[in-house]
């Protein structure tokens, strides 16, 4: 019987820390390929592989599209590109996001359970919102384990929050041990049955819009009641809380957009105006002053929506 030699991690805010850690527990004769996903900017030099290697002892390396699952060794994914896991190989790719993320947790994860089924330890780490969520628990289902950092020892503790509340998880263990209970768990032997994947069913009913290309959203399940996903055609997919998140960032824009638009009106009526008056104008000067003046009011209100800063929102949360 196969052991679980796929381990698949995922991490946002704080966990280039919390990465550390756990891979500095790794011993170096681990038999699992380990594959990391960290929500980073996507014009980050990506240092982490080194920061990695640097802190445990098996070789860490940005993954590379094609290459051979690279057991015994780490495999970071690159900036602003998703890694997926095939049959034999490593795919990189920069696919539309998931989650607003490339890379993706949830895309990582879903690849490793939907190829390697009960072979798979995923684990998910400090983080905003709930990337890896639906990805854990597409792990479980096909018979894998599930890994969560305590949220009380999170940095930020709303991805191990949001794991617990959408799958049954096997561990929830501080990031001291985490390590150490990874090496452990790869030599427990694992189920060798794969189990097709839920097909996604839409929910009928209103059709959003996705805030990263404005093309229609649908609403779909993917076997868990709990875990509710948005997909557009083009294929990018949310949570309810990215999707929150995108439409407040994307609101944000087009209201910036509105006062930029009206200071330029205003502008442009002054401008006019004075033509007016050297024209001999005046009733077009003082009407088109008028606009000027009702341009730049209604460019204030609009100003004064975005300077409202409410706590505790979605959109505050950034990684």
């Amino acid at each position: 019987m196969a052991e679980h030699d796929i381990i698949v991690i995922g991490a946002s805010s704080g966990g280039v820390a919390a990465l550390q850690k756990v891979v500095a527990e790794l011993p170096s004769d681990l038999s699992a390929a380990v594959l990391i996903v960290l929500h980073m900017d996507p014009r980050s030099p990506g240092l982490l592989a080194g920061i990695l290697e640097h802190a445990g002892r098996l070789k860490c390396a940005m993954a590379v599209d094609g290459e051979p699952i690279p057991f015994g060794e780490v495999r970071v994914a690159r900036p602003d590109h998703h890694i997926m896991v095939a049959p034999d190989r490593l795919v990189v790719t920069q696919g539309p996001k998931e989650n607003r993320s490339r890379p993706s947790i949830d895309i990582l994860f879903r690849s490793a359970s939907r190829e390697f089924g009960g072979r798979v330890i995923g684990v998910v780490l400090t983080g905003n919102l709930d990337d890896g969520t639906a990805g854990l628990w597409s792990i479980k289902r096909a018979g894998g384990i599930a890994v969560v950092q305590d949220p009380k020892d999170a940095e930020y503790p709303d991805m191990p929050t949001n794991a617990l509340h959408g799958v049954e998880v096997d561990h929830c263990v501080p990031l001291d041990g985490m390590g150490a209970l990874l090496a452990k768990l790869v030599e427990v032997p694992a189920m060798s049955e794969k189990i097709p994947p839920d097909e996604a069913r839409d929910v009928p009913g209103v059709v959003y819009v996705c805030p990263d290309c404005n093309g229609p959203l649908r609403e779909v399940k993917i076997g868990n009641e709990k875990l509710v996903r948005f997909q557009c055609l083009v294929g990018h997919a949310f949570s309810m809380m990215t999707l929150l998140e995108g439409h407040a960032e994307a609101r944000e824009a087009a209201l910036w957009t509105a006062v930029v638009s009206l200071e330029h009106e205003a502008m442009f009526a002054d401008r006019a105006a004075q033509h007016a008056i050297t024209q001999n104008d005046a009733e077009a000067a003082a009407a088109l002053n008028a606009e000027a003046v009702k341009a730049r009011a209604q460019a204030q209100v609009v100003r004064g929506l975005l300077q409202v800063n409410p706590t505790g929102t979605v959109a505050d949360r950034r990684r």
